[in-house]
C-alpha cells in the first residue's frame, strides 16, 4: 500500500530525546515500508538548509517545510518564507509553540499565518502539551485563519484529553488537519476519519522520535477497511498539497 509520510525531521536532538537521523538513513526506511515521499522539516543546526539539501538529493522524496519561530521577528519569518517558500519551493510552513515558548494562538503567529493564506501553504503545528501547544489554543488559530489548511501534528499527542479534544477542535473547524504520529490510540485514527473527514487524517511517522513500522501498525489495526486506509496512508496527504 502506498504511502505519504506527513511528519518526519532530519537532525540531531539531544537532551531528554537523544535521537537524530540523516537523510540516507530516512530514505532507507522509506524504501523498506513503501513511503514514497515524506513531509520533512529540521530544528537542528542544519535547519531549514539541511532540508533543502535533502530535498535536492532526493529529488522528488521529500516535501519541505520552512521551520519558523515567530518569537524571531516578523521580518525574520518573512525572510525565511521568501527564502525557502518563494525561492526554494519550500510547501509548507511547520510551527513548534512547545519548542519555542509561545501559546499556539498568539497573535504574534498572525503574520505567518497571513503569509500562508496568501500563498496557500498549510502549516503544520506541534500539538498535546501545556500551557503552549494545546488543541484549544490551535483551534483558536485556526478560527482566525479559515482559509488556512491548519494541521494539528500528533492530534493530542498521548493525553486522552488533548486527543478528545483534538478530535472536538477538528469536528468544529473544518481547516484543521489531524496528523497520527505519536497518538497511541489506533481507535482515534478511525473515528477522526469517520466524524472529522475521511481526507482530514492523515499517516505520520515523527521519525526519528518513532519507527515507520509502529506508526504503520496503528493504521492497520484502527479497524478501517483497505480504501480508507488508502486515504490516511497515502490520498490526504496527496490532496493537502494538491
Amino acid at each position: 500500500m502506498k504511502k505519504i509520510d506527513a511528519h518526519a525531521h532530519i537532525g540531531d536532538f539531544g537532551g531528554w530525546a537523544g535521537v537524530g537521523g540523516a537523510p540516507e538513513q530516512l530514505i532507507a526506511l522509506m524504501d523498506e515500508y513503501e513511503i514514497e515521499k515524506t513531509v520533512l522539516c529540521s530544528r537542528d543546526h542544519t535547519g531549514n538548509d539541511g532540508v533543502a539539501q535533502a530535498a535536492e538529493t532526493y529529488h522528488g522524496r521529500f516535501i519541505p517545510l520552512v521551520y519558523l519561530n515567530p518569537l524571531e521577528g516578523e521580518a525574520e519569518c518573512r525572510r525565511k518564507v521568501e527564502a525557502y517558500v518563494d525561492g526554494l519551493g519550500f510547501r509548507g510552513i511547520k510551527l513548534n509553540p512547545l519548542r519555542h515558548a509561545y501559546v499556539a494562538d498568539d497573535t504574534i503567529l498572525d503574520p505567518v499565518m497571513e503569509a500562508a493564506r496568501q500563498r496557500n501553504l498549510p502549516v503544520f503545528i506541534h500539538s498535546g502539551h501545556p500551557p503552549y501547544s494545546l488543541p484549544w489554543s490551535i483551534a483558536l488559530l485556526a478560527e482566525r485563519f479559515p482559509e488556512v489548511k491548519t494541521v494539528m501534528i500528533h492530534m493530542g499527542h498521548g493525553h486522552g484529553v488533548y486527543i478528545d479534544a483534538a478530535l472536538k477542535m477538528a469536528k468544529r473547524y473544518p481547516n484543521i488537519y489531524l496528523e497520527m504520529s505519536g497518538m497511541p490510540m489506533g481507535v482515534k485514527i478511525r473515528q477522526a476519519y469517520e466524524e472529522v473527514g475521511r481526507d482530514r487524517i492523515l499517516f505520520g511517522t515523527d521519525y526519528p522520535f518513532h519507527h515507520p513500522s509502529v506508526e504503520i501498525q496503528k493504521v492497520l489495526t484502527c479497524g478501517l477497511d483497505e480504501r480508507a486506509m488508502e486515504d490516511v496512508f497515502y490520498n490526504n496527504v496527496r490532496k493537502l498539497f494538491a
